[in-house]
């Protein structure tokens, strides 16, 4: 450990950081797996999806919003933190049209392997079965909402790495939904490109790129191979959706 570097206890381990650095970022750092949907390393956190609960005494807070502290003891993999993301993830099921088998996703999708990571045998929740919009509109990009998580990162993604400000969130309660910046809210009327991070990051199957689904075959995709838990996943993730915008 560097002479500006503190530690806090993570279920029983020393985590060393740096000032500012949140307690996810030192985790990961420190190849510790936290369970998370709406973070990515280089993108600022908003904590959206509140599967990084962590308890830290009596408080709960967000693991990739809040800063590390010296000498703290934070709780991350307990059976009572692990049933409450479970929900949050059945929730996150039945919200949205997740249709597992029909998916061009499934195999790629961290929702999926989420679920599969925390035990998830069933929805438990009724279906809400959405019906909100569907834009083909772009000759390379399709996004489908109903399979949408608001978990923001294609919106800080075409802010921060992008620069174009293509996606926004909009919208309060069962309303919410992703939007597109454009005069007629098309995204073929954005510049949204698929070399943009904006357009691979999408962790469900709500931005796809078009006329290359189903090139890998079932069985050898992401999560086939790997486990969701496994530290830098998300630049796997990342690698392979480049690849599949640059056979487009």
């Amino acid at each position: 450990m560097s002479n500006d570097q503190q530690s806090f206890t993570l279920d029983n381990c020393k985590i060393p950081f740096s000032p500012g650095q949140t307690i996810m970022d030192a985790a990961l750092a420190a190849a510790k797996y936290i369970p998370h949907l709406c973070h990515f390393p280089g993108i600022s956190p908003q904590g959206n999806c509140k599967l990084c609960t962590v308890k830290i005494g009596t408080r709960q807070v967000a693991a990739c919003t809040t800063l590390a502290e010296p000498d703290s003891v934070v709780e991350s993999e307990t059976q009572e933190l692990n049933d409450a993301r479970r929900a949050l993830t059945q929730m996150l099921f039945i919200e949205g049209n997740h249709i597992c088998p029909s998916c061009e996703k499934t195999g790629n999708c961290s929702l999926q392997a989420m679920a599969y990571h925390l035990g998830m045998e069933d929805n438990h929740f009724p279906q809400f079965f959405p019906q909100r919009e569907v834009d083909a509109s772009h000759p390379q990009i399709w996004l489908d909402r109903d399979r949408c998580i608001l978990c923001s990162l294609c919106v800080r993604a075409s802010q921060e790495v992008d620069g174009k400000h293509v996606f926004a969130i909009a919208g309060r309660g069962l309303d919410t939904q992703l939007i597109v910046n454009s005069s007629s809210g098309k995204l073929a009327e954005s510049d949204l490109t698929p070399e943009d991070l904006a357009a691979r990051i999408c962790p469900v199957g709500a931005i796809l790129l078009k006329e290359v689904g189903y090139q890998t075959p079932i069985g050898q995709r992401i999560f086939d191979q790997h486990k969701i838990d496994e530290i830098g996943l998300e630049q796997v993730i990342l690698a392979h959706n480049t690849t599949a915008s640059r056979d487009e």
